[in-house]
């Protein structure tokens, strides 16, 4: 995971906060932009899942697998069960 990408990841856990916790787990992409060309990158290397349009065409979702969201996480960072069940 490259620093670009692990900044989305982040994003898409809504990390950081004040919890130290995870709290979603969604990230939505313009369809061709450089978010989309890093998620679809964190796809093929098994970090995340999606790419599918939705909403409108032009508008991607992606979500993290569990080894993506903890490739994301800082020292002390804890990933929502609700998200990530063990």
């Amino acid at each position: 995971m490259t620093p670009a990408q692990r900044e989305l990841a982040r994003h898409a856990l809504g990390l950081p906060n004040g919890a130290r916790r995870s709290y979603r787990n969604r990230y939505f992409a313009v369809a061709g932009g450089e978010a989309a060309r890093q998620w679809e990158a964190m796809v093929e290397a098994g970090e995340a899942e999606g790419g599918e349009p939705c909403h409108k065409p032009s508008s991607r979702f992606f979500c993290l697998t569990r080894k993506g969201a903890d490739l994301a996480l800082d020292p002390r960072e804890t990933l929502c069960p609700e998200d990530f069940p063990r």
